[in-house]
């Protein structure tokens, strides 16, 4: 099994960034609205138009979402969820709603009490601030991934997600600014969600770290039979071009973006040889807290669809083990490049209703993991494993355990997108310097001629 590189936050231009030390370890949702260039809307976004109720979270706009004016919201909402009918939604919800399926959402939190989400949240963590002081979700993106997956459909009203029926599990390991700074959060989080009830974990963050604890906490995860979606990352939020980590772990479903005509790759996706499926990325209307509506885009949203479809296929067939979920996934995918599995499309575009109808063998076992455990590393067997157990008698401290110390930062913290966005940091640093040349000069200049006087 690999370990793979540094985490990064999925933010353009976060200004808080020149008050952090230059070492934090840092990791984010993948979502964002422009590949290069200023901050702009996405090219299917509204324009930038103040919000009819505003509130908390307006107040730090993220780049990966265009507000929407709320006034005529609901019926909005419904006609731009164009992802559902690329999907053939309704004719999956014959055979499955996900009813009865525990779908974790790993994310800045789960706002519960939106409309579209009331009755579909389950009682969560929140690992960030267990005091709850921040809220339930004080970003937003949370909201947004819990309601392309399981946003009621009890009226024509609001987004519905892929998935209506399923239950939300809301686990926050990001926090106000969207990141986290040790990736033992997220393990610990994954773990907790493994341990109540998650039958699929979706993780639309990640980066470019390794993290012996995280690979453990995802072997953890599929010990115990649960389906792993995560995104692959966008291009303007990296500083490199491969899939980002947790997606690029084996086993894990890495879902890289599409455009609205779903026949190609959405130009902000990373892709690469470890990219499973993909699914709809762009011109997303999805819900927001204190019942608001918004419009985004990145691989952070197509995963939700893609964790959203296993759910759909976990409630039709409540047997059927995690390696066959993903199997027929796979197998009955759109395929969109060259004929199989390829580097930019992975196996095509998830295909929730054949995925539910089509006649797939069984094959037993996860075919993306390499059924290595840790231990072949170096990092020891996933723990609750039978050879954790024989290993627990071992001396010293266990870096597979969420009280190890953490993690060591291997490389040197900065705003995601560097490479490919200039962020107001670089901006308003060399205008700085700018101005300082200026003035020096001019108080030179004024010396010298009142030296000559």
């Amino acid at each position: 099994m690999k370990w793979l590189g540094n985490v990064i936050r999925d933010r353009q231009g976060a200004s808080s960034a020149t008050r952090r030390s230059a070492g934090r370890t840092l990791a984010a949702v993948a979502a964002m609205a422009t590949v290069a260039g200023p901050l702009a809307a996405p090219a299917h976004a509204s324009p930038r138009t103040p919000v009819a109720s505003a509130h908390s979270v307006a107040a730090a706009r993220p780049a990966w979402l265009a507000p929407v004016d709320t006034t005529a919201r609901g019926d909005q909402a419904r006609e731009e969820q164009w992802q559902l009918e690329a999907l053939g939604a309704k004719t999956a919800w014959r055979t499955s709603t996900g009813r009865g399926v525990v779908v974790a959402v790993i994310d800045s939190g789960v706002d519960g009490s939106h409309p579209d989400l009331a009755g579909q949240v389950l009682p969560g963590i929140d690992l960030v601030a267990p005091d709850g002081a921040d809220g339930p979700d004080p970003v937003g993106h949370g909201t947004t991934v819990a309601g392309l997956i399981a946003g009621r459909a009890d009226d024509d009203r609001g987004v519905v997600g892929l998935a209506p029926d399923a239950r939300i599990l809301p686990v926050r390991v990001l926090d106000d600014e969207n990141r986290y700074d040790d990736a033992l959060i997220v393990a610990k989080g994954v773990r907790w969600a493994v341990d109540n009830g998650a039958r699929v974990i979706n993780l639309s963050l990640g980066g470019n770290g390794d993290s012996p604890a995280l690979a453990a906490a995802l072997d953890y995860a599929f010990a115990r039979d649960v389906v792993v979606v995560a995104c692959t990352g966008n291009l303007a939020t990296s500083n490199t071009t491969q899939v980002w980590y947790p997606a690029r772990e084996p086993g894990v479903v890495a879902v890289a973006g599409l455009e609205r005509d779903t026949r190609n790759l959405w130009s902000g996706s990373i892709t690469g040889p470890q990219t499973v499926l993909t699914a709809p990325a762009t011109a997303l209307f999805g819900a927001r807290p204190e019942g608001g509506y918004w419009r985004v885009q990145g691989t952070s949203f197509a995963a939700p669809l893609v964790a959203a479809t296993a759910a759909l296929i976990r409630a039709r067939y409540p047997q059927m083990s995690a390696g066959d979920i993903i199997n027929r996934m796979t197998t009955t995918a759109r395929d969109l490049g060259p004929a199989g599995r390829d580097d930019r499309y992975g196996f095509g575009m998830v295909d929730p209703v054949a995925a539910l109808t089509a006649d797939v063998p069984s094959v037993g076992r996860n075919q993306l993991d390499d059924n290595d455990s840790p231990g072949v590393v170096g990092f020891g067997p996933a723990p609750g494993s039978e050879r954790a157990a024989a290993n627990a008698a071992g001396a010293g401290a266990d870096p597979r355990t969420l009280d190890a110390p953490r993690e060591p930062t291997r490389w040197s913290a900065r705003p995601a997108g560097l490479a490919t966005d200039p962020t107001p940091e670089r901006l308003w640093a060399g205008l700085a310097l700018f101005v300082a040349l200026l003035t020096g000069g001019a108080l030179l200049v004024r010396r010298v001629r009142q030296a000559r006087r």
